[in-house]
């Protein structure tokens, strides 16, 4: 997959964005980029559009920033100029479309129908938008196209919110979701960018879906291991389940057989999306051990361990 599109799965919702003035961009950008979503489509629906681009570009080159609602030839040129790093457009028009893929410029297109995507793919493309996803039939939809077409991926965009968002993450043929509940015309109406933030920030919680699995207990050896295991097993009724290097009461509580990482033992975070988890992590500082990746029979990613202890208490991911 195109690196530009790789990074949107990773950083999972792409807020969208129509500004009326220019001036709102860099706070707008700022608050995005602090809230943990540095990504923007900045839609050609404005006359601010191009300027915003570039203003958010200068001010924040790492941000990742494409043009959407772009319906010619002439405003590709004019983002990409200004700085626009993906192009999205509501439908599928193959002058566009063909126009970016001869210039290696990452495009996903509006298609909302099977006649839509072999279009999409006799051009080439990998991941297309789904739009208007919820007035097009939603998740349902999205589901049933893509059955035959085993190699396509989605961006649908369009009625997504807080409510819906996850449910439609969890389909891995999504790579992310459009939204604009955090930078609504009100908010930005009303120069909100406080509000932005925090919206911001809790629709990357609320995708990231952070919870606690257990807390394991270092025991020395497997005496001591049964003996911390039946205090909670006694105490509160857990039940108790002995594996081959630990021993569980309950769900919530491990202890190791022998020492394991962390100097007390560690703590288990599950999350939605590990990779995803690791990505925003990462931007907030977080340095991952990845030699302490674990993967499940297909490949993927079930369980990586952080480098620092937090309280003498290793700390790794899990996912859900």
């Amino acid at each position: 997959m195109n690196p530009v599109l790789e990074e949107i799965s990773l950083l999972g919702i792409v807020p969208v964005i129509a500004l009326d003035n220019a001036e709102d961009a860099l706070p707008l950008a700022k608050a995005l980029y602090e809230g943990g979503l540095p990504c923007a489509e900045v839609t050609f629906r404005t006359a601010a559009a191009e300027e915003a681009i570039q203003i958010i570009t200068n001010a924040y080159p790492d941000m990742l920033v494409g043009a959407g609602t772009v319906l010619t030839t002439e405003q590709v040129d004019r983002a990409v100029n200004a700085g626009a790093k993906f192009i999205v457009s509501p439908g599928f028009n193959p002058k566009v479309v063909s126009y970016c893929v001869s210039k290696n410029i990452p495009i996903t297109p509006g298609c909302s129908s099977p006649s839509d995507i072999e279009q999409a793919l006799e051009l080439g493309l990998e991941v297309v938008k789904f739009f208007p996803a919820e007035a097009s039939g939603g998740l349902a939809k999205i589901k049933a196209m893509a059955a035959p077409y085993t190699n396509m991926k989605f961006l649908p965009t369009g009625g997504i919110n807080a409510k819906n968002l996850n449910s439609y993450l969890e389909f891995k043929k999504i790579i992310a979701c459009g939204g604009s509940w955090m930078v609504s015309k009100d908010l930005l109406k009303a120069r909100d960018f406080d509000g932005i933030q925090k919206l911001t920030r809790e629709a990357v919680q609320l995708m990231l879906g952070f919870e606690l699995k257990h807390i394991g207990i270092n025991a020395s050896n497997e005496t001591e291991a049964g003996s911390i295991a039946d205090c909670f097993v006694n105490m509160f009724g857990f039940t108790k389940n002995v594996g081959n290097s630990s021993i569980f009461a309950g769900t919530a509580v491990e202890v190791m057989k022998t020492p394991y990482l962390g100097k007390n033992g560690h703590i288990a975070i599950q999350t939605n999306d590990i990779k995803r988890a690791i990505y925003h992590l990462s931007k907030r500082g977080v340095v991952f051990d990845m030699e302490t990746a674990k993967y499940d029979s297909t490949g993927a990613m079930k369980t990586v361990y952080m480098k620092d202890e937090v309280g003498g208490f290793a700390v790794h991911l899990v996912q859900k």
